[in-house]
């Protein structure tokens, strides 16, 4: 063996090495391993779509990342046992046009450029977004018949809110925090709103909630009264914008909702279209509800190795 050759390898065994000691294992989520690189990837994609969770300290924001890493890998598996890998993309076109506007951008290069300068592969981004569509859909496959709306008491509900002569809709945040045997609801809640004032809502729903909408932050969006319980109304008519609801008892755990935003209802001229949007309403909250229990007890059915 020449000297070249020699040395050739002796380099090639220099790299190597200086490679897998940059690349440390973090978890092994059942077959699946997540990388110290994973999650520094995880947290650059985070930075970029929810920019606010730049005023967490780092510590706090690679935690996050490792739980939407280990999040994500859990759907993944579920995923790829019930649907064939391609039947992800007949979503891809939606995924994109949903991402162009996320970005705004035009296209498929600028939003390739704009992933680029932070340092975000722009086929791992296509991949999360299809596998977010396919969740979804696997939860309306499976528990779509599961639903129970009593159509009659709704439409009675939503004749008695029409007739109040104001109303209102509320840009909302929520936050679905849940207990382990030790903790009690309102210390845990303390602890949250302590968070809140230290940082802000959507820092704690990244930090604490298990709604599917974390991951925005816990934004919800405007909704209008005549959705809502007349329950949840009586509360948040109380409160003023920027105030926070005391925690109320949900299925999954205890929510707690904050107005970001709260203005009058323009009349309502329609009336069944009003009632049909109350049912979808109605039908994607309990459909979030069987999200959250699928996922946890796929958690509970996984092993989970941190390192």
């Amino acid at each position: 063996m020449t000297l070249r050759i020699i040395l050739f390898f002796f380099f090639i065994n220099i790299s190597t090495n200086l490679v897998s000691a940059n690349i440390e294992i973090k978890y092994k989520i059942n077959n699946d391993i997540i990388t110290n690189t994973d999650i520094d990837n995880e947290k650059n994609y985070l930075l970029f779509i929810r920019p606010s969770l730049k005023s967490l300290p780092n510590k706090e924001i690679i935690k996050i990342s490792e739980n939407s890493l280990i999040r994500e890998i859990i759907k993944k598996n579920e995923l790829n046992e019930v649907f064939d890998v391609n039947e992800a993309d007949k979503y891809i076109n939606k995924v994109k046009k949903n991402l162009y506007r996320f970005t705004n951008v035009n296209n498929e290069n600028d939003l390739k450029k704009l992933l680029k300068r932070n340092n975000i592969e722009y086929e791992n981004v296509i991949e999360k977004m299809k596998y977010e569509s396919l969740w979804n859909e696997l939860i309306f496959r499976k528990f779509n018949s599961l639903v129970k709306l009593n159509k009659n008491k709704l439409r009675s509900d939503l004749e008695l809110k029409i007739k109040n002569n104001k109303k209102y809709e509320y840009n909302l945040s929520e936050l679905l925090f849940e207990l382990n045997k030790t903790e009690k609801v309102y210390k845990t809640y303390e602890d949250i709103i302590d968070y809140v004032k230290l940082n802000n809502f959507k820092s704690a729903a990244f930090k604490y909630s298990i709604a599917n909408s974390s991951k925005s932050g816990g934004e919800i969006g405007w909704v209008k009264e005549t959705l809502l319980s007349k329950d949840l109304n009586n509360k948040l008519k109380k409160l003023k914008k920027n105030e926070i609801t005391e925690p109320i008892k949900y299925p999954n755990g205890y929510l707690i909702l904050k107005i970001n935003d709260k203005r009058e209802m323009k009349q309502i001229v329609n009336f069944d279209e009003e009632f049909k949007d109350l049912v979808n309403f109605e039908k994607n909250k309990q459909l979030n509800q069987f999200s959250i229990l699928f996922y946890k007890k796929l958690k509970q059915n996984s092993k989970i190795n941190a390192y």
